[in-house]
């Protein structure tokens, strides 16, 4: 089978425009930036994943900037596109913007679930907020909706995306905030077709196991939190970046993108770099 590629985008918090995150970020720059180096890489890609806390605020009109921003790209590289929520978003102008649904016909209380085909992958994003709360949560009826989907296995597998992480922490806040019911999800998926499952929420990059289905947590594009600030203290630092994920046919492989701004140690072509370091290998035998 031919390899996928996927990119997760979580954490934009994209805002009106004029408006800073925290009066220091332009997180809708930030976005930009990112899409411009898809847009500018040369490089087919499958699909889009947008993994939650999509705006900062739930506003409309932060919604139809993020959807202008993203959309054309996805169309000029052929990708398709996935929007998951986050607890920082809003679910009507998120079914409305996002989705195309009908204005004023948004159940608010009715979680965006969604299944995307890409290439015979079945991907799967999961609304996981409560409205009002910052951690999150399955319901019953979504588990029992996730499991009906996983009794038919798709045939490149499936990738699950969570904005909240399955995972437990070390660090307080992050604990405070994961998915509440990880042990109830694990039991759905353990014998299944997931490959990985996908997140964010964070702000930090991490990568974990549930049910012996890798876990990765993706980078913020907004911002970053420092994973080693000092005990009792939560820092937010500038940084973005974003995941790469390559779909092969033994494993899913998820990197790290940084797009923070910083200077090049060196730009050389792949042939280049492979013909120096088989001359060094050369030279030490």
């Amino acid at each position: 089978m031919n390899e996928l590629t996927l990119v997760q985008l979580t954490d934009t918090h994209i805002r009106a425009a004029g408006e800073k995150l925290s009066d220091v970020v332009d997180t809708h720059q930030a976005l930009i930036d990112a899409l411009d180096k898809l847009r500018t890489g040369g490089r087919h890609l499958d699909a889009l994943i947008l993994s939650g806390d999509l705006t900062d605020n739930g506003s409309r009109e932060a919604y139809l900037r993020l959807r202008d921003a993203v959309e054309p790209v996805a169309a000029e590289l052929g990708a398709q596109v996935l929007y998951v929520m986050g607890n920082h978003d809003e679910r009507a102008a998120f079914g409305e913007v996002l989705l195309g649904r009908t204005a004023g016909t948004v159940d608010v209380d009715t979680p965006h679930d969604r299944v995307m085909q890409v290439s015979g992958l079945r991907i799967i994003g999961m609304d996981t907020t409560t409205p009002s709360r910052h951690d999150g949560r399955l319901e019953p009826e979504q588990l029992a909706w996730l499991s009906d989907h996983l009794r038919r296995p798709a045939d490149r597998g499936t990738l699950l995306v969570l904005h909240h992480p399955p995972l437990p922490s070390a660090i307080p806040v992050a604990e405070f905030l994961k998915l509440q019911n990880a042990e109830e999800l694990a039991a759905v998926v353990e014998g299944s077709d997931v490959r990985m499952i996908l997140s964010g929420h964070n702000h930090m990059t991490a990568a974990a196991a549930l049910a012996g289905i890798p876990v990765w947590v993706g980078p913020a594009l907004a911002y970053r939190i420092d994973a080693m600030a000092p005990v009792g203290h939560q820092r937010g630092m500038v940084g973005s970046g974003f995941t790469r994920l390559d779909v092969l046919d033994e494993t899913v492989v998820a990197t790290a993108v940084e797009t923070t701004p910083s200077a090049r140690i060196y730009d050389k072509s792949d042939t280049e770099v492979r013909d120096r370091l088989s001359a060094v290998a050369t030279e030490a035998r």
